[in-house]
């Protein structure tokens, strides 16, 4: 291993993620020589991104670990020779996701952050500050790679490679991460088994593909112990709505929890109607833990990452977007799941759209791992949300609201011109601050 020091920027520094990163950090300082770590924030997160960067000062120094911390609300004073650039900003705030899951839901639609409505108007606001920042990285540090973890994962990384010229980027997503770890117990692993899975789909609808333990094909002995008590969901956001014995036999294949939103819509429209009438829905959860979160954060003796972090959702994140860089700046050539290009790897996908993959990471970036194929239960819905995820893209990037009207309308989640429309228009005034892009649409709906 060369002996070379690495600096890594973090946009979104103030995150309540961002412990789990410091953690990771730690955990790999002989293999990931870190020693400068810039956290960045906008203004509105000022106060947060104090807080974490004094926890992260005093989790290195209780490590004994030369990582020198700073932090800033400008992102240019950072980034100048930037090895690694980690995204794991919010756009709008979790005040702009609340509206994401709030508003849709009055309209019979399900509301979510990736998904749908939601979905798209996170994409909407996300996307240009992602090509602002890819700017600046051109300019400052044009060897960087830019490692996203920011939601939603898939179509920003379909934009990235879609609408610039910008190669080094890869979306990260914890789910197959967490998909994994679930396999692992529902089949009763132990250290000594050799686990081997291979991921495909896109980001939030991806599929355990192949699953061999010590090189056997176990799949459809996980598919039976998925039954009864077997996987519960462990991603924080999705209610565990438990599937038949018989749906999962004849699906056959394990699936990420988003697979739920369409597949089990109408009970998942009806917990989310009921937890927005008691004002539980998710961004109003994540409120009060991030308000307990740093609560915790602050205090002065607190020099490691809290347990109650993993109720925040981001449970296994340093094991993704650490491993990930790691992996890339020490050539390991092994095996993780990645938002990249296809390239032939899943056959009945496009080459040139993103999917979430298995891949080999090497020093040049992620390989996609060829030979597979989505299962034709899968193969419709996950190419219909590539479609809608490419329109979103497309008029995100360009505000057209043609193309957004259109993408939100074969959403399988909508599926209704006019009720698209009423969605559209009402989340379009309602974002008005973040979308400069659609600011001629919005002036012609404030005059109606």
């Amino acid at each position: 291993m060369c002996e070379k020091k690495l600096k890594i920027v973090t946009i979104g520094g103030g995150s309540s993620y961002t412990p789990e990163l410091i953690e990771g950090l730690i955990n790999r300082c002989k293999s990931l020589p870190v020693t400068e770590l810039w956290l960045t924030d906008v203004e509105e997160g000022k106060y947060k991104l104090e807080i974490i960067g004094k926890l992260a000062q005093r989790m290195v120094k209780r490590a004994g670990v030369p990582i020198k911390i700073y932090w800033t609300l400008d992102r240019r004073e950072a980034l100048p020779g930037a090895d690694f650039v980690t995204t794991q900003f919010r756009a709008g705030q979790l005040e702009a996701r609340d509206n994401d899951e709030r508003i849709p839901l009055k309209y019979g639609v399900i509301g979510q952050e990736t998904n749908g409505p939601g979905g798209m108007f996170n994409a909407f606001r996300t996307i240009p500050v992602l090509f602002g920042l890819i700017e600046d990285c051109k300019e400052l540090c044009p060897d960087a790679w830019i490692i996203s973890f920011t939601n939603p994962s898939g179509m920003n990384a379909e934009a990235v490679r879609r609408f610039t010229d910008w190669e080094r980027f890869i979306g990260l997503c914890n789910g197959p991460v967490n998909m994994q770890k679930d396999i692992e117990k529902v089949l009763g692993l132990t250290k000594e088994d050799q686990l081997d899975v291979k991921f495909g789909g896109i980001n939030h609808m991806v599929f355990a593909l192949e699953v061999k333990v010590n090189g056997k094909d176990v799949g459809e002995e996980l598919i039976d112990k998925m039954t009864g008590d077997g996987i519960r969901e462990s991603l924080k956001n999705i209610v565990d709505i438990p599937w038949s014995e018989e749906f999962l036999k004849g699906y056959g294949y394990y699936g990420i929890g988003y697979l739920r939103y369409y597949l089990q819509k109408q009970q998942m429209l009806a917990h989310c109607m009921e937890e927005a009438q008691d004002q539980r829905n998710r961004a109003r959860v994540v409120m009060e833990i991030e308000k307990e979160l740093f609560r915790k954060y602050a205090e002065e003796s607190l020099d490691i990452k809290p347990p109650e972090l993993e109720q925040r959702g981001g449970a296994y994140y340093s094991d993704a977007a650490c491993n990930l860089m790691d992996s890339i700046y020490n050539d390991k050539q092994d095996i993780q799941t990645v938002d990249t290009l296809n390239q032939g790897a899943i056959s009945n996908m496009p080459d040139d759209v993103v999917v979430e993959v298995s891949c080999r990471i090497t020093k040049d970036g992620p390989i996609p791992v060829p030979g597979l194929m989505l299962p034709i239960q899968a193969a419709g819905l996950v190419q219909q949300m590539k479609a809608f995820e490419i329109l979103t893209t497309e008029a995100a990037v360009r505000g057209d609201y043609r193309k957004a009207l259109v993408a939100m309308t074969i959403n399988p989640l909508v599926q209704s011109e006019q009720t698209a429309r009423k969605i559209l228009d009402e989340m379009l005034l309602k974002n008005e601050r973040y979308l400069p892009q659609f600011r001629e649409k919005i002036l012609e709906l404030k005059k109606k």
